[in-house]
């Protein structure tokens, strides 16, 4: 069999997608003739990138700016999936904020920002999608997490791993809940090159993750081939979780 089969043709909703993971995600499953759906805050990113994944000739691309954080535009992101493509296959919930600093800093306001885009952008998502693929009996979430939600990173990482331990949570339970014909995956990334990095306004924490992430991260599309792994396989195969890390990495 070739897997490849199983992503050409496939409706993939992208959040997060205006740079990094998410728009690495969404040129390489286009180049394996899946369309593609992107959301993000920065349209002007999100039409440059379409327009080039069109130029291709392989799979389409279509936009439209999302804030992952109002779930009314979310819907509007998958909306505009099946308006223009007749059906949503697989909803990415990439869009991502990790701001690192030490609890007692007390920065409740990056706290808030993160829970609501890492946990509640995760949740509008699957409200978004989920009828969707009910109403088709199939569908695909997968559910950016991190090592981070795997093991808490701390000093500093304490809040933004628990955001990531919740990914985690909910996507296996959502498997629970819904997993006779619709399979959910849940990606935790270690060091990544990405805009990620750049979330924290705490001055140390910064500057360590700045340097942790410049000897360590590997390229975006490590990330990509991952996610098309999971989406290639064959209907009755679920992956449900893959932790993938620089091999340097020991955290």
């Amino acid at each position: 069999m070739n897997l490849e089969n199983n992503i050409k043709g496939k409706v993939v909703v992208i959040t997060g997608a205006s740079s990094g993971l998410g728009e690495a995600t969404a040129r390489h499953l286009a180049s394996k003739g899946a369309n593609v759906v992107l959301g993000a805050r920065r349209e002007a990113h999100l039409e440059k990138i379409s327009n080039e994944i069109n130029a291709e000739g392989n799979g389409k691309a279509a936009y439209i700016a999302t804030d992952v954080t109002k779930k009314e535009d979310v819907k509007a992101l998958v909306d505009k999936a099946v308006n223009d493509f007749g059906k949503i296959d697989v909803m990415v919930n990439n869009a991502g904020l990790m701001s690192i600093a030490p609890m007692s800093e007390t920065k409740v306001d990056e706290w808030d920002r993160m829970i609501d885009i890492n946990i509640k952008g995760v949740l509008y998502g699957v409200a978004a999608a989920l009828p969707e693929f009910q109403k088709q009996e199939s569908g695909h979430f997968i559910n950016l997490s991190s090592v981070a939600g795997v093991k808490v990173f701390s000093p500093g990482g304490t809040v933004y791993s628990g955001t990531k331990f919740a990914v985690r949570a909910i996507s296996e339970g959502l498997r629970h809940e819904v997993g006779g014909k619709i399979r959910t995956t849940s990606i935790e990334p270690g060091a990544i090159d990405s805009e990620l990095k750049h979330g924290s306004s705490h001055k140390e924490s910064f500057e360590s993750i700045d340097d942790f992430y410049n000897n360590l991260a590997i390229p975006s599309d490590s990330i990509a081939r991952t996610i098309a792994f999971a989406i290639e396989q064959p209907a009755d195969v679920d992956v449900n979780e893959i932790v993938i890390r620089p091999t340097a990495q020991d955290f």
